[in-house]
């Protein structure tokens, strides 16, 4: 039985992208396997990937701006700031798309705060050791050390304790 032969790079990018949005620097770190090991059923101009990825910009397949809102989109309701623009670094985006996205992330930090605080816990914390498990756990989610505060203070309501 004849092997199939492998798909070219721009059928695979079509396939990746077809699935979900990638940023530029993500898309070309899948590809690059593929387009150093030479595939003879690829056609000439499109051997080099960075013409390929530019030719998916111009066509408006391939958009950073697209794939940081996804991804903010998805992990806003459990994430804080911190984490989301770590996660946006990690994926190659532009530091300027992450700085652009930064204040808009910030606005319902608090709330987000709380809404994750209130599904783990719902109850302030009583002693020093419950206060420190609970705010290692905000922190881990990627919320600022002053949010934390605000929700641990304040709990689920808006006015505070008392």
């Amino acid at each position: 039985m004849a092997k199939k032969p492998e798909p070219g790079l721009r059928v695979r990018a079509m396939k990746y992208l077809a699935r979900r949005e990638y940023s530029r620097a993500e898309l070309r770190s899948k590809l690059l396997p593929h387009a150093q090991a030479g595939d003879e059923f690829e056609a000439a101009p499109m051997q080099d990937l960075d013409a390929l990825l530019d030719d998916l910009t111009a066509r408006g397949w391939l958009s950073d701006e697209r794939a940081a809102t996804q991804l903010v989109h998805a992990k806003r309701s459990r994430f804080g700031t911190q984490r989301i623009a770590h996660e946006l670094r990690q994926k190659g985006f532009a530091e300027s798309l992450i700085i652009d996205t930064l204040p808009q992330l910030k606005e319902g930090e608090l709330d987000t705060a709380r809404a994750v605080w209130q599904k783990k816990f719902g109850v302030l914390p009583q002693d020093a050791k419950e206060k420190a498990r609970q705010a290692r756990f905000l922190q881990s989610r990627g919320f600022s050390m002053d949010v934390i505060f605000k929700v641990l203070q304040t709990g689920n309501s808006e006015d505070g304790p008392f």
